[in-house]
C-alpha cells in the first residue's frame, strides 16, 4: 500500500464532494455507526509500508487516537485536526515519502472495540480511512486506557520497508489523555487481535519489542478530563516510561505542528529553531511542546530495560 500523494487540491475535491465546511462537525464527517471490517485487527496478517518508484524511500507513521469517552469534546477538535496535520506532513516534508496509518483504540477491558487500523495510504485514501473511523466514546473507571494495543499491533503486525531495507525506523504517535493500563492480556489480545500468545505482556515490554521498528512518542492532551483530574498522575506515569517523548500539549489544535515539529527534530533539527519557524501563538505551544527533545538520531537508538 501507500502510492500516490496527499494534495491540497485532492483535499479540497474531497471534502467539497462530502459536503464539509469549516463548521461541520465531527458527527458531520465521521458518521460510522459501527466499525468497518476492513479496520478490525482480528484477521490481518500484516499491514505493510512498501517502497515504490514513486515512493523509493517510505517512512511510515502511525497517528493513534484515544478515543474514549473522557477525550470529551476534545475528540471533536483532534480529530478535525488530523487532516490538517496530514496535509502539514506533504507541505512542509519533515521525512521522505510518508505513507501513514490511522489507529482508533479505547480500552479493552470496558469496550467492544477497542483498536481499529487503517491501511498504510499516501493519497486521498488516508482520509477516506480517516472517515471510516467509529468513535465508540467507551473507556471506563479503571485509571487508564489501552495506549499499549497500538504497540503490539504495530511491533507484530505491520512489516515496513524502510526498516527491513534501510534500518530506519517508522514513527508510532499515540495521542489522549489518560495513563496507560499497565498490562496488557493474553486474553484481550486474543479477543481483540486474533493472536494466541503465552502470556501477558507488560507496557515496558510492549515498547521495547515496539521500539526495535519505530521511534514512538505519546502527546499528553492537558484538555481531556483524564488530565483535568489526574493530570501529575497522568504526566509522571507517561514520563518514566517515555522520558522526553512523553510530549505535553496545552493546546490540542495545535497538534498537527507539534507533529510535525517532533519529525523535525527526530531528522536532526534544532528544537528551538523548529518551534521558531511557526508564527505567533503556534510558535509558542511547539516550543513548550518539543522543549525537552533532543536531535538525536533515534534509529541507532533502542530502549531496553
Amino acid at each position: 500500500m501507500g502510492s500516490g500523494t496527499f494534495t491540497s487540491r485532492d483535499w479540497s475535491s474531497y471534502t467539497t464532494s462530502r459536503g464539509y465546511t469549516a463548521k461541520s462537525t465531527v458527527s458531520d464527517m465521521y458518521k460510522a455507526a459501527s466499525v468497518k471490517s476492513s479496520m478490525e485487527p482480528v484477521g490481518i496478517n500484516y499491514r505493510e509500508s512498501c517502497d515504490s518508484d514513486e515512493h523509493p524511500n517510505s517512512t511510515p507513521i502511525i497517528l493513534g487516537l484515544d478515543v474514549t469517552g473522557s477525550m470529551g469534546s476534545v475528540l471533536e477538535t483532534v480529530s478535525k485536526k488530523l487532516n490538517t496535520l496530514i496535509m502539514e506532513i506533504y507541505d512542509r516534508k519533515p521525512v521522505k515519502d510518508p505513507q501513514i496509518m490511522i489507529m482508533a483504540f479505547g480500552d479493552v477491558e470496558c469496550d467492544r472495540h477497542p483498536l481499529q487500523v487503517s491501511q498504510f495510504e499516501s493519497d486521498i485514501r488516508i482520509a477516506e480511512q480517516l472517515n471510516d473511523v467509529y468513535f465508540e466514546r467507551g473507556g471506563g473507571g479503571n485509571d487508564g486506557e489501552s495506549y499499549t494495543l497500538p504497540w503490539y499491533f504495530a511491533a507484530r503486525h505491520t512489516k515496513i520497508d524502510s526498516f527491513e531495507k534501510r534500518g530506519k525506523k517508522g514513527f508510532l504517535f499515540t495521542i489522549g489523555d489518560e495513563p496507560y493500563l499497565n498490562n496488557l492480556s493474553k486474553d484481550a489480545i486474543q479477543k481483540f487481535v486474533g493472536d494466541d500468545i503465552a502470556s501477558d505482556l507488560t507496557a515496558e515490554e510492549l515498547l521495547t519489542e515496539v521500539s526495535r521498528q519505530y521511534e514512538v512518542y505519546h502527546l499528553m492532551i492537558e484538555e481531556g478530563s483524564g488530565m483535568k483530574w489526574g493530570g501529575n498522575n497522568v504526566v509522571t506515569k507517561w514520563t518514566n516510561l517515555l522520558g522526553q517523548r512523553a510530549i505535553l500539549v496545552s493546546d490540542c489544535t495545535k497538534i498537527p505542528e507539534i507533529i510535525v515539529s517532533v519529525l523535525e527534530v527526530a531528522a536532526g533539527k534544532d528544537a528551538k529553531e523548529v518551534a521558531g519557524s511557526w508564527d505567533g501563538s503556534t510558535s509558542v505551544a511547539v516550543r513548550k511542546a518539543i522543549c525537552g527533545l533532543t536531535n538525536v538520531d533515534a534509529s541507532e537508538e533502542l530502549i531496553e530495560f
